[in-house]
C-alpha cells in the first residue's frame, strides 16, 4: 500500500479549531498540503483559516456538528467538490466529562459517546466512499491510550475511545479482504496538553488533570503526518503510553492496583470549578481556540516516538538489546568470561 507525499494530498481534518486538530491542520499546510477544516464554531475557525491562507496555502473552512451524519458527510463532499478528491481523512473530536460513574447523567455520557464514538464512525462512513472511487488513501483515527486501558472518573470517554478501536479494527480487515489499499490508523496518544481539560464537565469541584507526564500537541501532530504517508496500523504517542500500554498486556490487575493509588489524585488540579462552570459538552467555548492547554509545566519529550517513525534504527536498537542480553547470560554461565 503506497500513500501520496503531503505535498500532493487533499487532506480532511476534523475538529480543526483548537488543540491537536488546530496543530494538524497547520502542520499538513506548511508540508504543502490542500485542505479542509471543520469545526462547530465559525468565530473560532476564522483565524485558523486567515493563518494557513497567510504562508500561502489552500483552505477551505466547513462548519459541522459530527453528532449529525449529513453535516459530516457535507465535510467529505465539500472536499471533492472543492479539490477533485481526498485523500487522507483525520477525525479529532472529543469531549470529556470528569465524574465518577455514578454521578455521570445519562444524558452526558450518551452525549460523549456521540461526539467521539458516533462522530468516528460517521467521520469513516463520509470519507470511505471518495476515498475508494480514489483507489487509496488514508482513514486516520485520534483514539487516545485510554482506548487501550480504561482509568477511574473518565467512564463515558473511555467508553468511546474503547468502541473506536472495535470499529475501527473490523472496518481494515473488511477493507483487506476487499482488496482495497486504504490505510486505517488508530493514533493513540498519551496524556497531551491541550484545552480539553478547561473544557471539560467536572463534578470533581476542580479543573481536571490527566495522569502525567503531558506531551506537546505537536508530538500528536507529527504522528499523523507521519501515518499520513507511511501506512500504520496503531501509533501510540508518548512513552508513558506505550508504558501503560505493555503493564496492561502484562498484568491489567497490577494497573487496576496503581491506578486506585494514584488516579483519583493525580486527575485533580487545585484550581476550583463547579460543574456550572464552562464547558463544551453541548456548545463550543468561543475563547478556547489553543493549541495548548495549562499543563507546559508537566510536558516532556518522547524517545520511542522517534523510534517509531524509524523503523530500521528502532529494530536495530532491539536486535542490539537481545545481543547484549544474550552475552550477559553467556556471561553469567561462564562465571564472567564471555
Amino acid at each position: 500500500m503506497q500513500l501520496k507525499p503531503i505535498n500532493q494530498q487533499v487532506v480532511a481534518v476534523v475538529g480543526a479549531s483548537s488543540g491537536i486538530g488546530r496543530e494538524t491542520a497547520l502542520q499538513f499546510a506548511k508540508r504543502g498540503a490542500k485542505l479542509v477544516v471543520s469545526g462547530r464554531s465559525e468565530s473560532k475557525l476564522a483565524p485558523l483559516v486567515d493563518e494557513i491562507r497567510g504562508f500561502g496555502a489552500e483552505v477551505t473552512p466547513v462548519i459541522a456538528d459530527v453528532t449529525v451524519f449529513e453535516q459530516v458527510k457535507a465535510i467529505a463532499d465539500r472536499t471533492v467538490e472543492v479539490y477533485g478528491r481526498l485523500d487522507t481523512w483525520v477525525h479529532c473530536p472529543a469531549i470529556a466529562v470528569y465524574a465518577a460513574f455514578d454521578k455521570t447523567k445519562p444524558e452526558e455520557f450518551q452525549r460523549v459517546i456521540d461526539v467521539g464514538l458516533m462522530g468516528q464512525v460517521y467521520g469513516a462512513m463520509a470519507a470511505l466512499p471518495h476515498l475508494k472511487r480514489e483507489g487509496r488513501g488514508a482513514l486516520i483515527h485520534l483514539s487516545s491510550v485510554l482506548g487501550r486501558r480504561s482509568v477511574p472518573l473518565q467512564s463515558s470517554y473511555c467508553t468511546a475511545k474503547h468502541g473506536m478501536e472495535g470499529f475501527i479494527e473490523s472496518l481494515r480487515v473488511e477493507l483487506q479482504h476487499e482488496g482495497i489499499p486504504i490505510s486505517v490508523t488508530s493514533v493513540k496518544p498519551a496524556a497531551v496538553n491541550t484545552p480539553l481539560y478547561n473544557n471539560a464537565l467536572t463534578r470533581l469541584g476542580v479543573k481536571p488533570a490527566s495522569l502525567p507526564p503531558f506531551y506537546e500537541p505537536s508530538l500528536v501532530a507529527d504522528a499523523i503526518l507521519y501515518v499520513a504517508e507511511h501506512p500504520t496500523r496503531d501509533f501510540l504517542v508518548g512513552d508513558a503510553g506505550r508504558m501503560i500500554d505493555v503493564l496492561q498486556r502484562l498484568s491489567p490487575s497490577l494497573v487496576d492496583f496503581i491506578l486506585e493509588r494514584v488516579a483519583f489524585q493525580l486527575q485533580r488540579t487545585n484550581q476550583p470549578k463547579s460543574e456550572d462552570g464552562p464547558n463544551n459538552l453541548y456548545e463550543p467555548i468561543p475563547s478556547h481556540d489553543r493549541i495548548e492547554g495549562d499543563f507546559r509545566n508537566l510536558v516532556i519529550p518522547s524517545l520511542t516516538d522517534w523510534l517509531d517513525k524509524n523503523p530500521a534504527l528502532k529494530w536495530g536498537a532491539l536486535v542490539s538489546t537481545v545481543a547484549l542480553a544474550f552475552l550477559a547470560a553467556q556471561a553469567f554461565k561462564n562465571g564472567g568470561q564471555i
